[in-house]
């Protein structure tokens, strides 16, 4: 059997879980890319220190202009029909259902990936469903913004691109006259971006993770997230809650069962105020940045075959049979200021006093770097698991203490 995956840089999702997953599967795989190059570097490096054991795919890596779905259909249809399409991106969510769906196979519905990658769709849709909705508004590419400074906004509030990732380009803005400022600098690197302006929610930040198969729908877990001080939103740690926060999680499937979503692994943002989830954003893949790895290692359960089986058409067990005793901590080791990485701590697993640490550079030393404000400011992740929290705090807080992270302006 062959999986169609589509991707774009390549990632530690792919790279240390699907495609092991793939393989363990028995499922070769064709990997349609941009930037072939990239991938078989990434791969290359990951074959050189993966540990014995660790199982890889007949694969085969093939340029493609993913982003153009025609492109992608093209291509499929010349390596001929695969038993599966899918992609963990992000930006390609929408190709890979279109695609799916043009072969007859297992996918998301294209309607609901378009739905939550758009986020002003995603607003209209809450909206259309009579659902918890936040105020907001739209800068179209074409749309001067000048035409923001009568804008009845609830000040503060957030500016962002309608199809952005990681953080990159949002921030929150004061008053009318920042508001224009800062759409004129986005529009500046991203000039044919529709922007969204929107309330800014105030509370606890989670995450809840869910895998359906388009009839069951398993919650895997929740997080909650710290964030760095306004006006940015980089994620600084990530903590694995005993349980997802109730009502809101009902909250966050009601509004996720409106916007069609329930195929494959779901990553969605929200903040609680009172017995209110007010969402974020909707990420319809699985968690990214090693939190994945993290839930996998954690649940104890075969995730990313579990996803790669819903795309293959496999119904889900009823019970996925994950541990509930577990607890995480991921911290990201960011960056306060661009240059160059002179020191840092090389990768490790250790595991001491009942606690797994493990800590993976994302950054190479001899890298120089702009601040980004955004993930990509990450120079290294620590993901601590175990079933007392006090003592992963702890472990987290000797390690990040005796380690040195240098930067050179």
């Amino acid at each position: 059997m062959r999986l169609h995956l589509l991707a774009l840089n390549p990632t530690d999702s792919v790279t240390e879980g699907f495609l092991p997953a793939a393989a363990r599967l028995g499922l070769a795989v064709t990997l349609l890319t941009d930037q072939p190059a990239a991938h078989r570097r990434a791969y290359a490096r990951f074959a050189e220190g993966a540990a014995p054991g660790v199982p890889w795919p007949d694969l085969t890596v093939v340029e493609c202009d993913v982003r153009e779905f025609r492109e992608v259909i093209r291509q499929i249809s010349a390596l001929g029909r695969p038993d599966a399409v899918f992609t963990n991106s992000d930006h390609l969510q929408t190709q890979a259902a279109l695609a799916a769906d043009y072969f007859a196979l297992p996918g998301k519905d294209w309607r609901a990936a378009l739905r939550t990658k758009n986020k002003a769709q995603l607003r209209r849709g809450l909206a259309a469903a009579g659902l918890d909705t936040v105020w907001s508004a739209e800068l179209a590419p074409a749309e001067d913004p000048d035409t923001l400074k009568d804008l009845r906004a609830p000040f503060p509030c957030v500016v962002k691109p309608c199809e952005g990732v990681a953080s990159e380009d949002v921030v929150r803005v004061e008053d009318g006259d920042e508001l224009v400022a800062r759409c004129r600098e986005i529009r500046e690197r991203r000039p044919q971006a529709a922007l969204l302006v929107e309330e800014y929610l105030d509370g606890p930040l989670h995450t809840l993770e869910t895998l359906g198969d388009g009839r069951t729908l398993h919650t895997l877990g929740a997080f909650r997230t710290r964030l760095s001080p306004p006006p940015h939103f980089i994620e600084e740690r990530l903590d694995l809650l005993a349980a997802p926060p109730t009502p809101h999680a009902d909250r966050v499937l009601e509004q996720l069962h409106a916007l069609g979503v329930g195929f494959g692994a779901c990553h969605t943002e929200f903040v609680t105020q009172g017995d209110r989830a007010r969402l974020i954003e909707v990420n319809y893949r699985a968690i990214g940045d090693q939190c994945d790895l993290t839930l996998a290692h954690l649940l104890d359960i075969p995730l990313f075959e579990h996803i790669l089986r819903v795309h293959l058409g496999e119904p889900l067990p009823a019970d996925l049979g994950a541990r509930t005793d577990g607890r995480a901590r991921v911290e990201y080791v960011c960056a306060d200021r661009g240059g160059t990485l002179v020191a840092a701590p090389r990768a490790s697993d250790t595991e001491r006093d009942g606690v797994r640490l493990v800590y993976r550079p994302l950054r190479e030393t001899g890298d120089e770097h702009p601040l980004y404000r955004t993930n990509r400011d990450y120079l290294g992740v620590l993901r601590a698991t175990g079933t007392d929290q006090g003592r992963i705090d702890r472990a987290v807080e000797e390690f990040l203490a005796d380690r040195r992270w240098e930067i050179a302006s």
